[in-house]
């Protein structure tokens, strides 16, 4: 989900640029990121082409999900909430069910499909791999005043590693629910520590 913002002005116009990227990433998984064009998007989103181009630059700039239903700001404000003697990997644990518990069923669905399209679309994926390294930073950054020295991007490292894996594993079975993979896969993870 994009940054909240503020005035109606800026409200309308997180709304238009979500509306053009969720019709973009639909498209691309019915059409194929190739074939899908820039006038496609636009007509699909009600919008003009100069209006897409407005919003992104390029139809690559359609493909980088860094601030579409991002959970970014949530995971990290739901780490620092954890009781602090709770096991690492217990926070980050506790940390997503918290946020994912609190979106709405809307948000929730859009971040589901904003997840396959980044795993199932070649070209999605590849303009992604920043935001996933960025991610790992991210949750290491999160967990360092709970953990000394390397441990934190140790145990980020692993949580991105699961945590991809529960994604992957969800994409042949996309009716069921990826959040509650991850909590499981999680608990394996912490069951292992």
């Amino acid at each position: 989900m994009d940054q909240p913002a503020t005035g109606l002005r800026e409200r309308k116009k997180a709304r238009t640029r979500t509306a053009i990227q969720q019709h973009a990433l639909r498209l691309f998984k019915e059409r194929g990121y190739q074939a899908t064009t820039v006038e496609q998007i636009a007509e699909a989103a009600e919008v003009a082409p100069s209006t897409v181009f407005r919003y992104f630059p390029t139809k690559e700039d359609l493909a980088v999900l860094d601030d579409y239903y991002s959970l970014a700001d949530a995971v990290s404000a739901a780490v620092a909430a954890q009781p602090p003697d709770t096991p690492p990997v217990d926070v980050l644990r506790g940390a997503l069910r918290a946020v994912f518990t609190g979106l709405s069923p809307d948000d929730r669905a859009a971040r589901y499909e904003r997840d396959l399209a980044m795993l199932t679309i070649p070209e999605v994926w590849a303009a992604n791999l920043g935001m996933v390294a960025r991610s790992r930073g991210l949750l290491a950054d999160a967990m360092r005043a709970r953990m000394p020295g390397p441990a934190a991007r140790i145990l980020a490292d692993a949580v991105v590693g699961v945590g991809l894996g529960a994604l992957l594993d969800w994409t042949r079975d996309p009716h069921s629910d990826p959040a509650e993979a991850l909590d499981q896969a999680l608990g394996r993870l912490s069951d292992l520590l």
